[in-house]
């Protein structure tokens, strides 16, 4: 079996797309719907936080519980950022799967001109039931039909280029509101730190203005301790949270990059490499 000639059922799309599976218009590329992911990302925060309130008193439920909002935001972001990894991971996959199928016919003497244009795209449509949601697939119609349109086929790998290009950066847009939230966990960190020093301050301040026993002193010594748990706490599970998140990006962020790399090889070699100039269109160009 050769490679991607061994492929006979067509991809279908929207049957296969996780958000088109849920119901919801699917966004394009590796792009995940904001609304879909923050929907599910408060789902999941609501039933982790169910479950912890069921179970036994222990260090972890004291600190998802006990140390203020902060810590209910940054579990919620660091969901949402969850889910949409995890939403393009299942996109990427679906992606990658194209690049199994030949883009041209299996002929190996064919040769790819402004005449036999409609063989590339009738093949790609028989590789797809909705080719243009692939990105690799949507970079050679687009050329396709600037060289059916205009035939010059000398412009088809300037063409491809060009979007390839734009995928790269549609690419780097995909990341745009994880690299927010990672901003935004920390820095919840922080205001807890904050706010819980501030606890403690006032604590220990009204400790030294209301009480004059040693006993009392001990015994009030728990509210500024309380407050220097949510200050530490809340810093801790944020930057946990943000680091466990920074490295899933980084994985995804590559394996995405990756692909795009290989959607330029497959283009390269599937289309550029196939490209003839016939005489009539060389006389034409000049």
């Amino acid at each position: 079996m050769t490679e991607r000639s061994t492929q006979s059922v067509p991809l279908r799309y929207y049957a296969l797309d996780v958000e088109s599976r849920l119901g919801v218009t699917s966004s394009s590329g590796t792009s995940c719907s904001a609304w879909l992911s923050g929907l599910v990302a408060l789902i999941l925060t609501i039933i982790l936080y169910v479950l912890v309130s069921a179970l036994p008193s222990n260090y972890f439920s004291m600190m998802l519980l006990d140390r203020g909002p902060t810590q209910h935001a940054a579990v919620f972001l660091g969901f949402w950022c969850a889910v949409i990894l995890v939403v393009k991971n299942s996109k990427l996959r679906l992606q990658r799967r194209s690049l199994a199928y030949t883009a041209i016919p299996s002929d190996h003497q064919f040769v790819l001109s402004s005449q036999t244009a409609d063989q590339v795209i009738a093949q790609i449509y028989s590789n797809a039931e909705d080719p243009e949601r692939f990105i690799v697939y949507s970079r050679i119609l687009t050329a396709i039909s600037n060289l059916k349109n205009l035939g010059r086929v000398s412009d088809v790998d300037d063409i491809l280029r060009s979007v390839g290009e734009r995928d790269e950066s549609a690419h780097d847009t995909s990341f745009g509101l994880i690299n927010g939230f990672l901003w935004a966990i920390p820095v919840l960190g922080f205001i807890g730190t904050v706010l819980g020093l501030s606890v403690s301050i006032a604590s220990f301040s009204s400790l030294l203005d209301a009480q004059s026993d040693i006993s009392g002193i001990v015994g009030s010594l728990k509210e500024v301790t309380a407050g220097l748990s949510t200050a530490f706490e809340t810093t801790l599970l944020a930057l946990v949270i943000a680091l466990v998140l920074q490295l899933w990006m980084t994985v995804q962020k590559t394996a995405e990059e990756r692909f795009l790399d290989d959607c330029n090889e497959y283009c390269m070699k599937q289309i550029v490499s196939r490209i003839k100039i016939l005489p009539y269109e060389q006389s034409r160009e000049v």
